[in-house]
């Protein structure tokens, strides 16, 4: 099969570590191809060679021809590579936190692309830019113009990142995780939308991505890699219906699993929230008073009880990481918290401290949250340097004890967290607020950039972790199959404001809110009406 795109062969090597071997595929004009296999499979890698994006100060590549209707790129002048990126490629990158400038505002680096490829003024840029940021459906655009990458939620810097991708209508978009950070009615929106685009356009898009679930309903071919080889190619029908490969039938299979069992109903209430509220000043009047504001959290109450999971959920925006922040005294809140029967809603940082130790949380990057100076050993006891100073002789046997109940070798405490895995960085991240024996974890996305086969290894190791230790879980998340494999009830987060509050079996089966089944739709939308049948 001839495309747009060839690849022929391929070999790509770091220094003398192969990364991808002898792979082959084409991506023909209006198709989806779908790359999909686990963390250093080789996914990404691909991707980026086609646009030579790969430092090639470390990274060459052995054999092999990546051709663009017969013109090899890897032998490409930079001149030419120029004309060709963000012109007939373009690529919507996995991390949009790091790939926007957060020096440049949302105009500023949309409109750079239309002026360097299409030669528009400033005023024709703008419009266009206004164009783009409806079409992927950023709320208030012109008010956003404004805004720099730190002032979106992850969902509106992904959209951002994709309308830079779209501006000059590309023959190809590489879409690596384009849906990662965003919610499931977002997920659904942009993925119809790209759609859309396509069969208007006429482009070819590569999809790259760890959810099986989206690639059955948007991609038309499949290539399933592992340790950078092909295992299995073909169309996605047969894939998921006929598969060959033990490897793609064991991806096929890595459901989150069913609900978790149930807590005890005689557990005492660790934590109790009463009437939180949060606002954020959006603009100051000249002596520095709030002159404008958003309320981001509106009255919200809930209860959590001792070894139980609360289920977060709402779409990007609705206020959950924020409710988090605020239970963790991370994000100045008013209104009654109460958390073992004590009220923390009004103590200062000072007086808190004490209690940090028993309330712990797990971010969603985990590559974010790991200084990248620090040993695994010291990440993990830092907490008890401040906590536990006067054990310091028990300090490494806890850290042993650590890494042991999160699955890991106690002799990696030595090494950086570049040198591990996503899912390997996650259980860092959940050892490292382990460690102080808290009695709630705070768990915001922790799964969310993490492949199936992982996610469902971490959702197995928390409810380990909870039956082993009887914790308490909030656990935010936009993943609603995940959401059900670990929870207990839900809470539904929109604007702010609760919109619905109860059994998570309750509220995932019957919602009673348009909301709630507006959501749960869109999620099983991708996983099929039997998604929450046993």
């Amino acid at each position: 099969m001839t495309g747009f795109i060839d690849i022929d062969n391929l070999s790509i090597a770091f220094e003398d570590k192969q990364a991808v071997s002898n792979l082959s595929f084409s991506i023909p004009k209006g198709k989806t191809i779908a790359l999909v296999g686990e963390s250093g499979s080789g996914k990404s890698v691909t991707a980026l060679s086609i646009l030579r994006l790969l430092d090639e100060r470390h990274a060459h590549y052995p054999g092999g021809a990546i051709n663009l209707e017969g013109e090899n790129l890897l032998a490409a002048k930079e001149n030419r590579l120029r004309q060709i990126r963000g012109q007939r490629i373009s690529m919507i990158f996995q991390e949009p936190m790091t790939s926007l400038n957060p020096l440049h505002t949302v105009e500023k680096q949309i409109g750079e692309t239309l002026e360097v490829h299409q030669g528009m003024r400033s005023n024709q840029a703008r419009k266009r830019t206004l164009e783009l940021l409806n079409l992927v459906g950023i709320p208030d655009p012109e008010q956003r113009l404004s805004y720099y990458p730190h002032q979106l939620s992850g969902g509106q810097k992904q959209r951002i990142m994709i309308a830079m991708a779209l501006a000059n209508e590309p023959e190809l978009l590489i879409a690596d995780e384009p849906t990662t950070a965003l919610d499931v009615t977002v997920q659904r929106q942009v993925l119809e939308l790209l759609k859309s685009l396509q069969q208007k356009m006429g482009m070819a898009i590569l999809l790259i991505t760890h959810d099986l679930s989206i690639v059955r309903h948007y991609a038309d071919h499949v290539v399933v890699m592992r340790d950078g080889k092909e295992v299995e190619a073909n169309s996605t029908d047969i894939i998921f219906n006929q598969p060959t490969d033990d490897y793609t039938r064991q991806l096929l299979d890595a459901d989150p699993g069913p609900a978790p069992a149930p807590c005890d109903a005689d557990a005492g209430t660790l934590l109790d929230v009463k009437n939180i509220n949060v606002t954020f000043p959006i603009t100051r009047t000249f002596f520095g008073k709030p002159k404008t504001s958003l309320r981001a959290v509106k009255d919200v109450s809930l209860t959590l009880r001792e070894g139980e999971t609360l289920g977060i959920v709402g779409e990007s925006g609705s206020g959950k990481t924020t409710l988090g922040m605020a239970l963790l005294k991370l994000t100045r809140s008013e209104g009654d918290i109460r958390f073992g029967g004590r009220a923390i809603g009004d103590l200062d940082q000072k007086a808190f401290k004490p209690l940090r130790k028993d309330i712990q949380i797990v971010f969603q990057d985990p590559y974010g949250s790991l200084s990248p100076r620090m040993s695994i050993g010291e990440i993990i006891g830092e907490g008890l340097m401040i906590h536990f100073p006067d054990q310091s002789d028990k300090h490494a046997a806890m850290i042993t004890q650590a890494l042991t109940d999160v699955g890991l070798d106690p002799a990696v405490a030595g090494r950086y967290p570049h040198e591990f895995s996503g899912g390997q960085r996650q259980r860092i991240a959940i050892a490292r607020a382990l460690v102080l024996q808290p009695s709630l974890i705070v768990l915001d996305e922790p799964t969310s950039a993490l492949d199936r086969t992982v996610q469902k290894q971490v959702i197995n190791l928390l409810l380990s972790l909870q039956q082993r230790y009887g914790l308490s879980y909030l656990f935010i998340s936009h993943d609603l199959a995940v959401v059900r494999a670990l929870s207990h009830r839900v809470l539904v987060l929109k604007s702010g404001q609760v919109v619905e509050y109860g059994d998570a079996e309750q509220v995932l089966r019957a919602p009673q809110q348009a909301y709630t089944r507006q959501l749960l739709d869109a999620a099983f939308f991708y996983q099929g009406p039997s998604a929450l049948d046993e």
